[in-house]
């Protein structure tokens, strides 16, 4: 992934690629666990949206977490219907990479994606993280309800006061109601779990999300 992606600012309707109707398969079930990649999932199951850089690296910290029962990744936040990889990677999508977690609320918390969240990478670097640079590794939060967005604003202004002890750098990260998601081709699925010695660009600012 380290090279790709160079375009810093995002397209806009009239100049983004066109894309296609046909959705991309991500293959049917989790590489790691073995649940389920597209549904449907238990009725006490919810559903959560990151984009923290590298979604190869992001998705592996989410699968670890106890109380998660599956984990895909794919393209948010863009223009472009049913993206390739490789159309994402022009930077004329808008598309963010992303993983979509689904957990069980009663095992692990949505506070506790949200810490793991906030220290899985660097959420201060606009369009890049780390050596990946592009719109695709742009840090985000994507809300499926109320509960989340109120959540979500609150823990990244908690964030926020505890890096200003360290650094002035503002937090970047952008916090929008879940869009539409596009799931990412198959062999992006647990890719650090096919590929344990796989390229991973994720870093973090060495700032614990305080308690």
């Amino acid at each position: 992934m380290f090279g790709m992606g160079r375009k810093t600012k995002l397209p806009d309707q009239n100049e983004a690629l066109p894309g296609r109707m046909t959705p991309i398969h991500p293959g049917d079930s989790h590489y790691v666990n073995g649940h389920t990649l597209v549904g449907p999932f238990p009725d006490q199951c919810e559903f959560a949206l990151f984009g923290m850089g590298c979604f190869w690296g992001a998705e592996r910290r989410f699968w670890e977490l106890p109380g998660v029962y599956s984990t895909v990744v794919g393209y948010a936040a863009g223009v472009t219907p049913n993206p390739t990889y490789e159309e994402v990677c022009t930077g004329m999508t808008g598309h963010n990479e992303v993983v979509r977690v689904v957990f069980d609320p009663a095992l692990v918390s949505y506070q506790s994606l949200l810490e793991s969240f906030w220290e899985g990478h660097n959420p201060t670097q606009g369009m890049r993280q780390g050596n990946d640079v592009g719109t695709q590794y742009r840090s985000g939060i994507y809300t499926f309800d109320e509960q989340q967005q109120a959540l979500a604003e609150e823990s990244r202004d908690h964030y926020q006061h505890a890096l200003q002890q360290v650094t002035a750098a503002p937090v970047s990260t952008e916090i929008l109601s879940a869009p539409t998601f596009y799931f990412a081709e198959a062999y992006h699925q647990q890719y650090l779990a096919k590929n344990p010695a796989g390229y991973c660009g994720l870093g973090g600012t060495g700032v614990c999300y305080p308690s």
